[in-house]
């Protein structure tokens, strides 16, 4: 089978057999088309079967993404993203054995090995500032106040929270459902403080539109606006909170995935459990949310001072 159409009907499979995301689908679609451009350019050919793809050519491919090529926005790949590449053949190898075709094995494919990353997170002096830097006299006051009070108070992804319509949140309760990567549920949880911000923004409303955080400015579409059209994006979070940052004086860059790791942290540095944690932010494996361990481990100050003997 040619790389070309087995790409395509391993991202068939992934859309309607395994109901991925789009945005999932559409990442396995540009890793894999990546690495099926340098194929055909390194044979200098138009075609190449994926039966003939063996160790060696998925190593030098390795060399070409670790020392050649360049991204043209971020330069070198960081070993996580070249991961990523790695995994998408690993996972259209399965397939392709799956349809009993005769290739590489997945488990000759190894990932290389990571650093720790380095988790940027917000220290409470710093939410404080962020929060109250934002002008709420405002409805687009009110709409950015309350949406950095729910990214802290759920630890949910951007792209979970723009999605998000009015009549999914329940103030009775505090909680309410939504579905995350790989089709996965979990229930989050609203704070005083987010449910009482969220509660202002919705009195200045008297809009008919379903979306829970919606734009104020932009492009008017000339066939009206719909529930779609008027819903935040991604990018206009992101840009709202670089913003605010900028305002509240803090100098490393940040974004709502930050937000995320401040809610992590805030967590696990007051007690919380770890699987717990895990659980809250719809990490599939404990090991996704161990991430954030090293970063409380300032607790393990208070137990050695309180315990070594040397401190007595």
């Amino acid at each position: 089978m040619d790389i070309k159409e087995a790409i395509l009907r391993f991202l068939e499979y992934c859309e309607l057999d395994r109901n991925l995301a789009l945005r999932t689908v559409k990442m396995y679609g540009y890793y894999l088309d990546f690495f099926k451009k340098w194929l055909l350019k390194s044979t200098n050919s138009t075609s190449f079967p994926v039966e003939k793809i063996d160790e060696n050519i998925v190593r030098q491919f390795r060399l070409y993404i670790s020392h050649q090529y360049k991204n043209p926005f971020k330069g070198d790949l960081k070993r996580q993203t070249q991961n990523y590449f790695l995994v998408a053949l690993r996972s259209l190898f399965r397939f392709l054995i799956k349809e009993k075709l005769t290739v590489i094995s997945p488990e000759v494919i190894e990932l290389g090995k990571t650093r720790d990353r380095n988790i940027k997170f917000l220290q409470p002096e710093d939410l404080e500032r962020l929060f109250n830097v934002v002008d709420t006299s405002e409805i687009i006051g009110l709409r950015d106040r309350a949406i950095l009070e729910v990214l802290f108070s759920t630890g949910l992804r951007v792209s979970e929270m723009v999605a998000l319509n009015r009549d999914q949140i329940n103030f009775q309760t505090g909680e309410f459902g939504v579905i995350g990567k790989g089709g996965k549920a979990r229930v989050v949880f609203l704070s005083k403080h987010a449910k009482d911000r969220l509660q202002r923004y919705f009195q200045k409303r008297d809009d008919p539109y379903h979306a829970l955080f919606i734009r104020y400015s932009g492009p008017k579409a000339p066939e009206g606006l719909t529930d779609e059209k008027l819903r935040l994006s991604v990018r206009s979070v992101e840009r709202s909170i670089d913003k605010y940052r900028k305002k509240a004086g803090i100098l490393f860059r940040i974004g709502p995935h930050v937000l995320r790791h401040s809610y992590a942290t805030d967590l696990l540095s007051h007690g919380a459990d770890l699987r717990s944690v895990q659980e809250m932010l719809g990490h599939k494996n404990i090991s996704t949310t161990q991430i954030y361990t090293h970063v409380t481990n300032y607790r393990l100050r208070e137990i050695h001072e309180k315990f070594h003997s040397g401190n007595k």
